[in-house]
Parts: structure tokens; sequence; C-alpha cells
């Protein structure tokens, strides 16, 4: 593997490349396009299970990633049926992306090394047939650049984020990048990239609800998780306004402070995950976003400053295009809820990392 990372990740967009045409003649849509509330409880309502895409990456025992796997070589399993791949494919199918950029106060010190990560994000990232569009998000959510495939135009508008009020409405952000991710045409990979802090302070949102509405739409959650607490350390002098002058970090209810100590305590996050989907509730905490990349088979990665935001973004860049796709159509019909999947390949040695499960909504009117 070379070592200069724009080179890694060209070669690794050539590879996928290769696989475009077998893949673009298996496509499945994505989940369905619009949301529904959820049914009372015990409710029997049944309803036929949407198309399911797994994003997968294998990896060896020295954490590299691994190219050369065929459809032959998995299984996936719908609990415990075993499934018949409808899809198929490698870092082959275009990427649409939504990029959430929180531009609160509470990371200012931070705001410089994000415009300069734009070069990273529009090239390495997005590649070279993706699209991508802009979130900015303090106290509320604004559209920055709508989907386009212009790298410049990218860079631009990253270059150009300005600091905000002093909230995060995280979870109304990201349930809009997530909206905005279901009017995309079928047969993209759907994904949302958050670069902001792994907590939310005043969202109308619950968490439950977009980690929910991403099982539906098949999109998949990247994030590059901000320190409040690096910011603070680069704060010009104590006289000036920064993060150590803000209020703190909303900290959830009394009814799900047992759940919000696992998140702080670094507990098994995909169960926490499917815990939230299946209530639609918030449990907030430091690991927030890494729970959400967890529930939909994306990566969290921290950062600090700008080279390991820059670091962190090279290589969600690598991974997206050397990522599986497998896609398949539940063989029975489901009752709304959610449903754990499992995808399995036949090599000794080899790690897979992918979505646990998928939610099934009820039907449309």
């Amino acid at each position: 593997m070379t070592k200069h990372p724009r080179a890694r990740w060209a070669i690794l967009l050539v590879l996928g490349l290769g696989f475009s045409s077998y893949s673009l003649c298996r496509q499945i849509p994505p989940g369905p396009q619009e949301q529904r509330p959820e049914p009372p409880t015990g409710s029997t309502i049944r309803t036929q299970a949407v198309e399911v895409l797994a994003p997968v990456v294998a990896t060896d025992k020295k954490g590299r990633l691994v190219l050369d796997l065929t459809e032959r070589d998995f299984q996936i399993f719908d609990g415990s049926v075993k499934q018949r791949i409808e899809h198929f494919g490698i870092g082959s199918d275009r990427l649409s992306i939504v990029l959430l950029l929180e531009c609160s106060a509470r990371i200012n010190p931070l705001v410089p090394d994000i415009r300069k990560a734009g070069i990273v994000f529009a090239q390495p990232v997005k590649g070279q047939t993706g699209e991508a569009a802009i979130v900015e998000y303090d106290g509320s959510v604004r559209t920055l650049l709508d989907f386009t495939a212009e790298s410049e135009s990218l860079e631009n508008a990253i270059e150009n984020l300005q600091v905000g009020d002093t909230d995060a409405h995280l979870y109304d952000a990201m349930r809009m990048g997530i909206s905005r991710l279901q009017t995309r045409p079928i047969g993209v990979r759907r994904v949302l990239l958050v670069i902001g802090e792994s907590a939310d302070t005043g969202s109308e949102s619950t968490f439950g609800e977009v980690l929910r509405e991403a099982e539906v739409a098949n999109v998949t959650i990247y994030s590059v998780g901000l320190s409040t607490t690096a910011a603070a350390w680069r704060t010009p002098s104590p006289k000036a306004s920064g993060p150590k002058d803000l209020p703190p970090l909303q900290t959830g209810n009394t009814r799900e402070d047992d759940v919000n100590r696992k998140i702080q305590s670094g507990a098994d996050l995909t169960g926490l995950g499917v815990w939230l989907v299946e209530t639609g509730k918030t449990a907030m905490g430091p690991n927030a976003l890494a729970v959400a990349s967890k529930s939909t088979g994306g990566l969290h990665v921290p950062s600090k400053n700008g080279p390991s935001m820059q670091a962190a973004l090279d290589s969600i860049g690598g991974e997206l295009h050397a990522q599986y796709t497998i896609g398949y159509r539940p063989s029975m019909e489901k009752a709304v809820g959610y449903y754990p999947i499992k995808v399995t390949v036949d090599r000794p040695g080899v790690t897979l990392r992918t979505r646990p499960g998928y939610w099934v909504n009820p039907p449309k009117n």
C-alpha cells in the first residue's frame, strides 16, 4: 500500500470503477422515500420489507482493506434466514453525500481547520463521479450548497464557512441531511458525513428518530468528532469568547440516565443504537456520533486539530471507494419494527464491518 494518501485513494477509485458495469446491471432501489410514524404498542400491522443495502468494509488481520472478494465469498442473513444477494459492487456505485458542518461558536478555534479540509473532502472523499451538498448548523440549520459534482464549488463553500451562534442543533441537521439524501436517484450510495461535536444542544428531533430515518433510507453515517476541549485550549486569550464561556451540552432526562451513562462509558454502541431506533428516544453523550456511525455501518473518527481532521477525511474517503455494497429484498413479509442482519465471508482472517440491522415502517396509505 502506498504511503501517500492521495495516491492511495486514487488507486482505490480505479479498482472500484472496474466493477461499475457489473454493479449497475444489478441495482436495487434504496429504502422508501417517505417516513411514517410508528404504530401504537402491540400493533399487528404488517408490511412488505423494504430493499436493504448493506455497506461492508473488509479488513485483514493488520487492518488493511481487502479488495479482492467476490459476491460468492459473501453470505447475508436476515435474522437467521439466508438471503439471495440481488446487488453487489465494490466502490462502484456513485456517491451522493451530504456534508454536515458545525459552525457554532463552540468550535470557533477549529473553524480554520474545517475550511482547510475542504480540498480533502471535495476530491478524495467525493471522488471523481460523486456529488455532494453542504449543510451548516448552529442554532439553526441551513443549506450552504445544493448537490453538485463541481469540486471547486464545494471547496469554495467550505472555505467560506462562517462562525454562528452558541447552539448546535446536530440532530435537526442530521435529519435534514437524510431528507435531502432521500431525493437522490435510485442506485446511488447515500452517505451522511458529519464534522462536528458529538452532542446536541436543543434540536426538536430526537436521536432515535434520526437513526430510524437513516435505517429506512439506507443512509450510511460517517463522522469526524470535534473536541470542544481542544478548541478551548486553542482560544487565543482568557478574554476572548470561546467554548469555556458557553453553556453545557444537553445531557438527556432522568429516565434515560442509565443509557447515557452507558454511552459515556463506551459500552456496546450497537446495542444502544438498536435501542434508540426501536424507541425513537434520545440518549446523549460524548459518543453520540460514534453510535450513529456504528448503527449504520459507517466510521467515526475523533479529531483535535487540522492534521488529524484531514487524516480522518482521507481515511473515510479511502474506505468509501473500497466499500462493498450488498443488497437484497427480505424474503418474508415483515411487521413494523427492527430486524437484525448479519454478513459473513468465506475467507479466514478477514473481518467485516456493516450495519447491524434495519427498520421497517408501516405501509404507505
